[in-house]
């Protein structure tokens, strides 16, 4: 007589994601593909030859720049710089994206 397998449960896990710590956990989880500009702070743009130049998002914005105008520099730039380019690094304001997404998740969750 075989044994029987009684169904695994599916495990639940507790979803809190009121944190700042919570948030850069999700953040580094995704896969990133677009960033809106107005939640980054900065750029840092590595040169094949060791140069290093910070593009300061929050600044530009802060000042009163064109959010749309801003991007399309920043993406002309990276674009006519390919070739020197070795790495981008981009700095987003977790601040910024938690009260972006919180209500809608909040929204979203409330709803299961």
């Amino acid at each position: 007589m075989a044994a029987q397998n009684p169904k695994k449960q599916p495990k639940s896990k507790k979803l809190n994601l009121n944190t700042k710590s919570q948030w850069k956990n999700i953040l580094k989880d995704v896969e990133k593909r677009e960033v809106p500009i107005h939640v980054l702070e900065k750029l840092i743009v590595a040169l094949k030859d060791g140069t290093q130049v910070v593009v300061d998002i929050k600044r530009l914005l802060a000042e009163g720049n064109d959010p749309d105008e801003v991007e399309l520099h920043v993406n002309t730039r990276l674009e006519e710089l390919d070739n020197y380019i070795d790495n981008v690094d981009f700095f987003v304001d977790i601040d910024l994206v938690e009260a972006t997404v919180q209500p809608e998740t909040d929204k979203l969750l409330s709803k299961l």
